[in-house]
């Protein structure tokens, strides 16, 4: 494996930057890690080689010709979740219903990673629309974890997560639904946050449930995963739900953080995601954490959020409720898969969707229909609403006391492939920890927090809206202290065999 496959982001950008290596080299060096290990992990759908090099060709043109980079990034190859459209690559949301669709636009994150000169290696495995907490619901099949190929990654955005842990990408983009970016991380090791609803712009995401989905950056490090934030964050009026404010200092945070020291911040230990329920070594790990955090200066206080134990129940109510909604316009008329099932439309649309959705893609779409149906509403999807309220009132009453919230990421270390896929409840529960703050809205990202059995485990860390700055600095503090202590975090994600 390359020397370079290894490095932070922000390491490789400074050797591009400063010539010491070229862009190309660095795109060239994962794009042979990606072609010697992906057979065993399957983390791209796509990988777009000739693309890749002309962009990475781009940069070194530029910093040749004696032109300041694009961004900070330029020339640092990237993971792209196949959820953003990319009019140079086939989108498939992970479902056979989009199988080769080529969009004719491209999102806007993908259009500011573009824009920034980072690489673009490819698209990421996922759930089918990012229905899923493990990879396991791909139409093209289930991504494996680096740590232990027989393991899922976690879901939605297993296949982004699994890049960064099996090294074929130092960046990766993801997409956060109800802990989509922050359980895969915290079962790869790796750096996943969920910025605040609407800091990022969902134009060209296809939408799972649109109250719900953000974008946000993954990586092996907090530093990278802010430097990349700052990149793909801020207003877009493509997207009304986007929000018309200055980007929070993410980058100077996670750097002032990493010197250590969190004295006179307010760490509230979340009591409804404190209790039973975590597998013995993810419940040590976070009360490891929690010393570690009093180490560092902060003052730990317990707080309680009364409406989070209904969570769960609100969010499978309003997700497929919004799902059955967005997914309508897949309807084989205008684009992606058509089966002809019969002369009408109705029975050409019926016969696509029975092929080209995959069974949880269906079932949600199913209980959502059955939630938004008359006699039903007020008695679900409404009472639902009613429920998120009241978890952003504990959020907002919760931050009166503290600065961040933290909770382990995941009840669990990441468990065998085929062990829940036919349970939706036990894989519903993987999301218990993570769903709150998608139904509030506010900041949330998992840091990797030891290993539990040989497997990694996360620390999630929430703070509020727009508050991303004092997320990504206890982050990094956090992480710094980690690195210290047990060696650097990077070097202990493994390194995949590959037979000669």
């Amino acid at each position: 494996m390359s020397d370079l496959t290894r490095m932070t982001a922000a390491g490789l950008a400074e050797k591009i930057h400063s010539r010491e290596v070229s862009a190309v080299e660095v795109a060239q060096a994962h794009l042979d890690r990606i072609a010697a290990v992906d057979g065993d992990v399957h983390a791209f759908l796509h990988v777009a080689t000739d693309a890749a090099l002309a962009s990475a060709a781009m940069v070194d043109e530029r910093i040749a010709a004696g032109a300041a980079p694009a961004s900070p990034l330029a020339g640092v190859p990237l993971a792209l979740k196949d959820v953003f459209t990319t009019s140079d690559m086939p989108t498939t949301a992970g479902s056979k219903i989009l199988d080769g669709w080529r969009p004719p636009y491209d999102a806007t994150v993908t259009a500011r990673l573009r824009a920034a000169g980072v690489t673009i290696l490819g698209k990421t495995n996922m759930d089918e629309f990012a229905m899923g907490s493990s990879t396991e619901y791909s139409a093209f099949g289930p991504t494996h974890n680096p740590w232990d190929t027989t393991r899922v990654p976690g879901g939605s955005g297993g296949g982004s997560a699994a890049a960064l842990a099996a090294f074929e990408a130092p960046l990766a983009i993801g997409t956060d639904t109800g802990g989509s970016i922050r359980q895969p991380a915290a079962f790869t090791g790796t750096v996943g946050a969920k910025p605040t609803y609407g800091g990022v712009s969902r134009y060209g995401l296809i939408a799972c449930a649109s109250s719900l989905d953000q974008a946000g950056p993954c990586a092996r490090t907090v530093l990278d995963a802010a430097m990349l934030h700052e990149v793909i964050a801020g207003y877009d009026p493509m997207d009304s739900t986007s929000i018309d404010q200055p980007v929070p200092a993410v980058v100077e945070a996670a750097r002032h953080g990493a010197g250590g020291d969190l004295s006179g911040l307010r760490v509230g230990v979340v009591r409804e995601l404190s209790g039973e329920g975590y597998q013995p070594g993810v419940r040590a790990s976070y009360e490891d954490a929690l010393r570690q955090l009093e180490k560092l200066g902060a003052e730990l206080v317990e707080v309680s959020c009364p409406h989070f134990e209904y969570g769960l129940a609100a969010y499978y109510l309003i997700l497929p409720s919004e799902v059955s909604s967005n997914l309508a316009r897949f309807d084989a008329m205008r684009y992606g898969l058509r089966v002809d099932g019969g002369a009408s439309a109705e029975e050409v649309m019926a016969a696509t969707r029975e092929a080209g959705f995959g069974p949880e893609v269906k079932r949600r779409v199913i209980l959502g229909t059955y939630a938004l149906s008359s006699g039903y509403w007020d008695a679900y999807y409404g009472q639902a609403q009613k429920v998120r309220t009241l978890i952003s009132r504990d959020f907002a009453a919760a931050f009166e006391q503290a600065d961040v919230l933290v909770s382990p990421t995941t009840p669990t270390t990441a468990f065998p492939i085929g062990d829940k896929v036919d349970d939706p409840l036990a894989m519903y529960l993987n999301d218990l920890a993570t769903i709150p703050t998608n139904l509030a809205g506010t900041a949330a990202m998992s840091v990797p927090s030891g290993l539990a059995d040989g497997l990694p485990v996360g620390l999630q860390v929430m703070a509020p809206a727009l508050g991303e700055a004092v997320m990504y600095r206890v982050a990094a503090a956090y992480e710094a202290a980690r690195n210290s202590e047990d060696g650097v975090v990077i070097d202990r994600v493994p390194s995949l065999e590959v037979s000669s």
